[in-house]
């Protein structure tokens, strides 16, 4: 063999080598692991190194308007108008205010008093209607069986532990033509949402909503600029 064979060969071999070791790191990193391997609270423990007040802001800022889209969001759900919708992780109301604007009756879910207590500000001091709070613990949706007709759970899919079972009790609280809609953020550097390692991949969320008993999905990854949006039921 030649001298300028022999280093061809030895050339391809490393490249085909190399790109086979890319292909595994990425293998590795979308595929569903344990939860009981993961570090949920660390999302949140991000999260709260603001105060309510700041998070509110930053909620209800024209920033967000910006990248969440929310014009093209209801859009996007369709006909609302007479609907039962709870709005899991409401926060300060975002969306919330809007779903009941569009003529659905609302329930703002959330972990957090501060939260509920804004909420509840709003509704009085704008007159809303077709909003209710509700708050709800940490592992539950707290949802009487076929109480809703969509469940909408926005930048709030990777602060929840257990994900598979909670979003087993959240199905058995969505009537049987009804869905549970997922806004999160790309598992990606992005200029908005929070770091990378907190993030959750779609096909994860896809294997976690299996696991609790989801059929049919819809991903949508073109609306939003950093967000996908997943239809299950």
């Amino acid at each position: 063999m030649s001298k300028s064979v022999f280093i061809l060969l030895t050339l391809f071999s490393f490249i085909s080598c190399n790109n086979q070791a890319k292909m595994n790191e990425h293998n590795t990193e979308n595929k569903p692991t344990e939860h009981q391997k993961e570090h949920h609270g660390s999302a949140n423990d991000f999260m709260h190194q603001s105060s309510t007040e700041e998070l509110a802001k930053r909620f209800e800022s024209s920033e967000r308007d910006e990248y969440q889209k929310p014009q093209k969001v209801l859009e996007f759900l369709g006909e609302i108008k007479g609907k039962t919708i709870m709005d899991i992780g409401a926060g300060s109301g975002y969306f919330s205010v809007k779903l009941a604007a569009a003529g659905a009756h609302v329930i703002a879910a959330d972990v957090n008093d501060e939260f509920q207590e804004i909420i509840k500000k709003r509704i009085l001091d704008n007159k809303l209607i077709n909003i209710e709070t509700r708050k709800i613990p940490y592992d539950s949706p707290n949802l009487k069986d076929g109480e809703v007709d969509m469940v909408l759970v926005v930048n709030t899919y990777h602060h929840i532990e257990n994900r598979s079972n909670y979003f087993s009790l959240t199905k058995s609280g969505i009537k049987s033509n009804g869905e549970l809609v997922i806004i999160d953020f790309f598992k990606a550097h992005t200029p908005v949402g929070p770091p990378i390692e907190h993030k959750i991949a779609i096909d994860k969320v896809i294997y976690e909503l299996k696991e609790a008993g989801y059929t049919s999905f819809n991903v949508n990854v073109d609306l939003l600029p950093h967000q996908y949006i997943i239809r299950a039921k």
